[in-house]
Parts: structure tokens; C-alpha cells; sequence
């Protein structure tokens, strides 16, 4: 099982989803596509535990994790391990947690969000949301960040700066009685930094959760 997820897991990181099929993991472990129905029903399953396989490195990363005596700092520790294995790996995000039946480390991962905010004044209720918005910011951004670049800037023609700065030099060229916010922020999205986004994001999630344990 550990080799069929192994290769499977590879041929997700070369592209994506629609490269596992059973046919091109049997020739990339040397045998036939029956004897894949050994370890997986179906493609959905193997997607399943191709993700856990991925996601049981990243649980073990954050278990090595030193903690503190802040669980918002823990939280955020946590949270950036996470998104860093998402945004390398995109495919990742639109598995996770899918079917925690089968993704046992998803869950454990879970799970290890969740007692931080055990160490905090909340409800229940408050717990499951401040888990669901922190999950949510790092799959989200990071399966966003992770997308394929436009062919342009893949193929060099342009910059990732360059090909930014045309739509800042659009935005720039609009009624700014029509779009006050747009042309306030604009400079701010001409070259800006998609990591530091995260974390800005991710920061005003934890600082409302401070601020909601009274912390």
C-alpha cells in the first residue's frame, strides 16, 4: 500500500487529479490495473488516501511543533506548517477532510487544531467556528496561490510584477468616484506579496479569536 500511495502521490505532484488514473499508476509500479483493486476500490478512495499519506507527514511535522504557553501562537504555527504542504501541492486542498473515515491523519490533524482551542475561554459552538475559519483562510489562499500560472508568465514573456502591473494600470484608470476602495488599495496590489496576504489574513482570524476568548 505504502508504494502504491507513493506513486500516486507522485503523479498528483506532476498534474494534478486528472493524471491518476489506475492505468498510469499500474505502469508506474510495473504491474496491471487489477491488481490496483487490491488496495482501492475506486479513483475517489485512492484520491482519499493519497491525500492522508501527504497529509501524515504534515501532522507529524506539526506534532514536532514546540509549543507555548499561547495557543494562538501554537494555532498560527500550526496553520503556516499546513499551508506551506497545501500551496506546494494544490491538488491537496480540494481533499482535505473529505472523507475522514478514511483520512484518519486529517482528522488527528483536525483534532490537534481543536485542543489549542480548548486552552481558550470559548463554547463549543465558537471552538468549531474558530477551527472552520482558521482551515478555511490556509486551504483556501493556499489552493489559490498554488494555481498554474497564466502561460505568459509561465513561459517567461512576462513577470509575475509585469503581468500584476497591468491590471494595477486598469484598475488605476477607473472612476474613482465609481471604485473609491479600488484606486485607495491599488498600490498595494501593484507587486504585491501572496505569503505576506496570507499571513494578513490568517492574522486578523487569530486576532478576532483573541479577542473573542478575551485572551
Amino acid at each position: 500500500m505504502e508504494s502504491v500511495l507513493t506513486e500516486a502521490v507522485a503523479l498528483l505532484d506532476e498534474a494534478g487529479a486528472p493524471a491518476l488514473t489506475f492505468r498510469a499508476l499500474a505502469q508506474r509500479l510495473g504491474g496491471g490495473v487489477a491488481s490496483i483493486y487490491w488496495y482501492v476500490a475506486s479513483k475517489e478512495e485512492l484520491l482519499d488516501r493519497a491525500t492522508d499519506h501527504v497529509v501524515g507527514a504534515v501532522l507529524a511535522d506539526i506534532e514536532d511543533l514546540p509549543g507555548s504557553d499561547d495557543p494562538i501562537d501554537d494555532l498560527r504555527a500550526m496553520a503556516v506548517t499546513l499551508f506551506d504542504a497545501i500551496v506546494h501541492r494544490p491538488w491537496l486542498g480540494a481533499y482535505f477532510m473529505r472523507n475522514t473515515d478514511v483520512q484518519g491523519n486529517s482528522l488527528r490533524l483536525y483534532e490537534r487544531l481543536g485542543q489549542q482551542t480548548l486552552r481558550l475561554d470559548l463554547t463549543a459552538h465558537q471552538r468549531f467556528h474558530a477551527v472552520s475559519a482558521i482551515v478555511g483562510v490556509v486551504v483556501g489562499t493556499a489552493v489559490d496561490m498554488g494555481q498554474e500560472p497564466p502561460e505568459e508568465v509561465l513561459d517567461g514573456a512576462v513577470s509575475r510584477e509585469e503581468y500584476l502591473g497591468r491590471f494595477a494600470q486598469t484598475w488605476r484608470e477607473l472612476d474613482p468616484a465609481e471604485f473609491p476602495f479600488v484606486h485607495e488599495i491599488v498600490d498595494e496590489f501593484d507587486g504585491h506579496d501572496d505569503v505576506d496576504q496570507f499571513r494578513s489574513a490568517l492574522e486578523l482570524t487569530l486576532t478576532g479569536l483573541r479577542l473573542q476568548a478575551g485572551a
